[in-house]
């Protein structure tokens, strides 16, 4: 089935104009044109309008969502990806939202604020005291202002490379390639290269420790919270194997 411009406009809740700079960038372009010139697009094309948009979302600009989706093959695998994503942004939001919400009863009450409930929800050091745990505090610190010292475009940037690595990840998996073959490889060549820039991880002759890279691949097997960036606990074991297969012969 075919939509007009208008018709996607209204449904997506943009303008006509933006699908055609979409267009224009090569993003989105429509599935026809009528003799008239009116533009229409079919399903396919609101399915990738969508996949734009969740990236616009996560503060991702024209140039880093090019790359997303030129490296992407399977779109249910991709949009699998952005799910695990936006379902921790959820989780992320209704710890913002209960922090408010206890703000505002006290402020309405004769209660006392809490400075440690007051802006749960509201960083990305949520996970502080479990990286503490599980690699040392010199570890989160030196990844924390790493992290803190890059602009708005760097982290975009960095959010896009990650999505293509785990899209990339969970394509694999499902066409159930062999973890200790060369796509696979390649993908866990990437993926510790993609590690490498972090600083305070745990490192052996310049890289990540092999020791460290196979605990993380058990790790996103382990915890949900991971393992959704892969499709689950089916393609995070793939992402583990294939991980510590690299790991025992390269690092």
């Amino acid at each position: 089935m075919d939509h007009s411009i208008q018709d996607v406009a209204r449904l997506a809740g943009t303008t006509s104009r933006t699908l055609r700079h979409y267009g224009a960038e090569g993003l989105l372009p429509p599935s026809r044109i009528a003799a008239n010139g009116y533009r229409y697009y079919d399903d396919r094309a609101l399915v990738r309008l969508q996949r734009i948009l969740l990236l616009r979302d996560l503060g991702l600009g024209i140039p880093a969502i090019r790359l997303v989706l030129e490296r992407e093959i399977d779109e249910t695998d991709a949009l699998r990806a952005h799910l695990g994503w936006l379902e921790e942004e959820q989780k992320r939001l209704r710890r913002r939202i209960r922090s408010v919400q206890s703000t505002i009863t006290t402020l309405e009450g004769t209660g006392q604020l809490m400075a440690e409930t007051m802006f749960d929800g509201f960083d990305h050091t949520q996970y502080k005291e479990e990286v503490e745990q599980r690699w040392g505090a010199e570890a989160y610190r030196n990844s924390d202002e790493w992290w803190t010292s890059k602009s708005a475009a760097q982290k975009a940037e960095w959010r896009a490379a990650a999505l293509a690595l785990q899209t990339d990840w969970a394509d694999a998996a499902t066409r159930q390639v062999d973890p200790a073959g060369a796509e696979a490889q390649e993908l866990a060549r990437r993926h510790v290269a993609w590690l490498g820039a972090v600083p305070g991880l745990p490192r052996e002759d310049g890289h990540p420790a092999a020791d460290y890279v196979r605990g993380l691949g058990e790790m996103y097997v382990a915890d949900d919270r991971f393992g959704a960036n892969y499709g689950g606990v089916a393609g995070a074991s793939f992402v583990r194997d294939a991980l510590t297969v690299y790991a025992d012969q390269h690092l």
